[in-house]
């Protein structure tokens, strides 16, 4: 079993090391921090999605946004499309793809800022939900796992961090992108937090 422990680790720090040698990714990485803060400077509101594991960190780095990431401070504006009674609704009505597109189409205006996250890059209702924010003028921060998948193609800026055969490690660097976007969001806004 300390074998099996040891190997998932390795298998984590190698997906790390490669995210962190890989100048574009990060370079990405800084771009979709610009924009964001962008966005949020002009009274814009960030929209997070994904399912399932994305869902749950989706929502939490909107939480980190509007509630607290390590120091107290003002919220920013930020919204997980992840409400039980809207999901419930659409899936019924229109199908589960337009969940999160529709959602958008409700709320999102071109001060606001989609965050598509999708392992696969391919999730029908992500990819719906970019598309609907390509064509009204909403900019896109991508964030995936395989390259030269459909979310990507859409997005404004992707940020794609492979991290194996499973969505486990790429998850794992997702987690870290995320809080490394949200520092950097507090850093423009509040830059006595980091003092």
């Amino acid at each position: 079993m300390k074998n099996l422990i040891l190997q998932t680790l390795q298998e984590s720090r190698d997906a790390l090391e490669n995210l962190m040698t890989n100048e574009e990714t990060i370079g990405l990485i800084e771009e979709a921090a610009k924009l964001l803060t962008q966005q949020l400077k002009a009274g814009g509101c960030i929209y997070s999605c994904g399912n399932g594991g994305s869902m749950s960190d989706a929502m939490h780095f909107a939480e980190e946004l509007t509630g607290r990431y390590r120091d107290n401070r003002k919220g920013l504006a930020a919204t997980a499309i992840s409400d039980p009674g809207h999901i419930s609704c659409v899936a019924n009505d229109f199908g589960y793809e337009h969940i999160f597109s529709r959602y958008l189409e409700a709320h999102a205006d071109s001060n606001s800022c989609l965050f598509a996250i999708s392992t696969s890059g391919t999730s029908k209702n992500v990819v719906k939900a970019a598309e609907y924010a390509k064509d009204n003028d909403i900019p896109v921060i991508a964030l995936t796992g395989k390259p030269n998948q459909r979310l990507g193609e859409l997005a404004t800026v992707e940020i794609c961090t492979p991290g194996g055969n499973y969505a486990d490690r790429v998850q794992e660097l997702h987690i870290k992108v995320i809080h490394i976007l949200i520092e950097l969001i507090e850093r423009e806004f509040y830059p006595d937090l980091y003092r």
